[in-house]
C-alpha cells in the first residue's frame, strides 16, 4: 500500500475497538476517520438497540454507504472507516465500491467482547448481540488485502502493527 491512498476499514465484532483504533490510525495517517455506525439507517440502529441482530438485507444498503464513503475519500487523500465487515461477502461489497480497500481485523474472544460491551454506556449495541456477531464473523483470509491484530494490545501497538502490515506509511 505504500504510496497509495489509504482506504482502510477497521473491522471486527462489536466492542473490539473499531472506533478507538480507527480514530488513532486515521490521526497517524493524517486522513479523516468515519464511524460506520453513523452510516446505518435509523431502522438498523433501532433493530440493534432492541437486541435484534441485523440480517444481510439490513446490511447491504449500509455496506453500500461504507463503500461509497471510502470511494469518495480516494480523491481527498484517503480515509479510515470503522465497520464490522463481518462476512467475506460484506468485504467484497465494500471492495466493489472502493477497489484497493484494505482491512484491519481486530481480533478478540467472545468473552472479552462481552466484557467490553457490558461496560459501555450510551451505545446502541447491547452485549446480548455479541454471540450473533461471532456467529456471523468470517475472519480475513490470505487472499484478502489486510491484516489481523490482537485487539487486546494497547492502541498504539495496534496502530503501529497496522501501519507496518498495511504499508500505510504516515
Amino acid at each position: 500500500m505504500t504510496g497509495e491512498t489509504p482506504l482502510i476499514v477497521v473491522m471486527g465484532p462489536t466492542a473490539c475497538g473499531k472506533s478507538t483504533v480507527g480514530e488513532a490510525l486515521a490521526a497517524t495517517l493524517g486522513v479523516p476517520f468515519v464511524d460506520g455506525d453513523a452510516l446505518h439507517p435509523e431502522t438498523n440502529v433501532a433493530k440493534m438497540a432492541a437486541g435484534v441482530p441485523l440480517d444481510d438485507d439490513d446490511r447491504w444498503p449500509w455496506l453500500d454507504r461504507v463503500g461509497a464513503k471510502l470511494d469518495d475519500a480516494r480523491s481527498g487523500g484517503g480515509a479510515v472507516v470503522a465497520c464490522s465487515a463481518l462476512k467475506r461477502a460484506y468485504r467484497d461489497r465494500i471492495r466493489a465500491a472502493a477497489p484497493g480497500a484494505s482491512f484491519l481485523e481486530l481480533v478478540l474472544t467472545p468473552e472479552e467482547a462481552t466484557r467490553r460491551s457490558s461496560s459501555r454506556v450510551d451505545h446502541f449495541m447491547p452485549a446480548s448481540l455479541v454471540t450473533s456477531q461471532f456467529g456471523t464473523l468470517e475472519v480475513l483470509t490470505a487472499d484478502e488485502r489486510g491484516t489481523r491484530v490482537d485487539a487486546t494490545l494497547p492502541v498504539t501497538r495496534i496502530v503501529a502493527a497496522a501501519v507496518d502490515a498495511l504499508g500505510a506509511g504516515a
